[in-house]
């Protein structure tokens, strides 16, 4: 049931000159391996009201409830489903993908205990799976039937049942129990860009946010590949009502059908809690609107005085590979991690750092594109296992402040979705997101990966030309 222009042209003999020289210089220093071992199992302390969670964290260990056997890392669910147990009078969900059983179970039992319960889910993911049919499905979503259809054979035959159908989806287990949910359909659109939020306020006294999807395939891990551990993601706890307060607004946007541009444009909020400065900002804005996320993001990258860190899923937004070069010029020692899956596309801004222009659709490469005249080998891809990805969205400056949330550093989370923001101003978060930069870094290809480089000769074999690239060797 759950099944998952050809160009022709001639390569002359000066154009295998070209892409020798072109990969020559591309390659200069590149596609070294990050060796750098920390120590995961040091004690870190946190801020006061402050919790955090990696889900690949080596220090710590959980038994995944995929499989039933014990891994590395710290439980997402277990702290999602904690705090809504503990919710006395209100729960507000608002997350792209709601796919995991044990939490719907979880909010259908406090709706039915007269816990005010809402829930608001991007609109591809609003209908159960159980009752969606592969047929004529992009294979990414064949693919997530797949994936969801094996962790709800709980008997492992081969061959599911109604009750397994049933107990194996969130959205029919939240249907059935008559639990409130939107999607971003209601405002009579075909949706925003993405309703792309990933949090939850419980009591207007706490919030839960950070990159993780409540899915399997972003916690645990796919039934269907026992080798993946989920993609690597985070999540933070803050217990404050005034935080509380500033998501609950967002939230009731959403519920009163307000998103994407159709929803008054958010601007950014603070609050202190305990020692630590929080800052928040909701998207999307209109382009012209100097609000938006990615100006905030190029605002905080500025205060750079001596490193940055970055583990990305996506690094799209030209405007902030521009502020990068201005600090590394100015000293600052840059590290960045984006998603193999993403590195290598013609533009990601990656290529950029690294001094290179990819032609992508077309033969046509990305507009105002602005490779790096002195570029940089430390930046890569991190090492993960087969089917999982990079999906924090997060930097670490000076060791003092970190960006988070559920906002991709793209045009799209600035103008189009619905996102959120987080920066959060202290040294002990920063230790913990710096320790989980460098778990990535172990093993990570740095520069130019064999990935690349066949998409490197394949642009010239198809479009006949090398678009830029700087004849400099990457600097350390």
């Amino acid at each position: 049931m759950y099944v998952l222009g050809f160009i022709q042209t001639t390569i002359r003999s000066t154009e295998k000159i070209v892409r020798s020289i072109f990969i020559g210089l591309v390659c200069a220093g590149c596609s070294a391996t990050a060796s750098y071992q920390p120590n995961q199992t040091e004690q870190l302390a946190l801020p006061r009201d402050i919790e955090l969670r990696f889900n690949q964290l080596s220090a710590k260990d959980y038994r995944s409830p995929i499989n039933g056997k014990q891994r590395p890392g710290e439980n997402l669910e277990a702290l999602i489903i904690e705090s809504i147990n503990g919710a006395e009078y209100e729960i507000l969900l608002a997350v792209q993908e709601l796919s995991l059983p044990r939490v719907a179970v979880a909010l259908a039992a406090k709706h039915k205990a007269g816990v005010k319960v809402k829930v608001v889910v991007e609109d591809q993911y609003r209908k159960a799976w159980s009752k969606i049919h592969a047929a004529g499905l992009p294979p990414h979503q064949q693919q997530r039937l797949l994936q969801l259809a094996a962790l709800a054979d709980s008997n492992n035959d081969g061959q599911l049942t109604a009750s397994e159908r049933y107990n194996g989806d969130a959205i029919a287990l939240l249907e059935t129990a008559s639990v409130p949910i939107k999607d971003d359909t209601a405002d009579g659109s075909k949706g925003s860009g993405l309703m792309h939020h990933k949090f939850i306020v419980i009591d207007q006294k706490q919030v839960i946010f950070g990159s993780s999807n409540f899915s399997n395939s972003d916690i645990h891990g796919d039934a269907a590949a026992p080798k993946t551990r989920g993609n690597a993601n985070h999540l933070i706890r803050i217990n404050n009502p005034t935080i509380a307060q500033i998501f609950k607004k967002e939230f009731e946007k959403l519920w009163s059908n307000q998103f994407g541009l159709n929803k008054q444009a958010a601007t950014l909020e603070e609050a202190m809690v305990g020692d630590t400065r929080v800052q928040i900002l909701f998207a999307p804005h209109k382009r012209n609107n100097p609000e938006n996320g990615i100006n905030l993001i190029r605002e905080t990258l500025a205060s750079a005085k001596q490193k940055i860190d970055l583990a990305l899923f996506v690094f799209s937004a030209q405007e902030l590979t521009g502020i990068l070069e201005e600090r590394v010029k100015a000293g600052v020692k840059l590290r960045a991690l984006v998603d193999p899956g993403f590195a290598s596309r013609s533009y990601s801004e990656l290529l950029d750092i690294m001094g290179i222009s990819l032609a992508g659709k077309n033969c046509k490469t990305e507009l105002k594109n602005k490779p790096w005249q002195k570029p940089t080998n430390t930046v890569g891809i991190p090492k993960l296992a087969s089917g999982d990805k990079l999906h924090h969205k997060v930097a670490i400056i000076d060791e003092k402040i970190v960006i988070s949330g559920s906002f991709n550093w793209s045009p799209s989370a600035a103008y189009s979705n619905d996102e959120t923001l987080v920066i959060l101003h202290s040294a002990e978060l920063a230790r913990h997101f710096t320790r989980e930069m460098e778990r990535l870094w172990g093993g990570a290809i740095l520069g130019v990966s064999t990935k690349l480089e066949r998409k490197i000769e394949n642009s010239i074999r198809f479009c006949g030309r090398v678009s830029s690239i700087t004849n400099s060797k990457p600097s350390k």
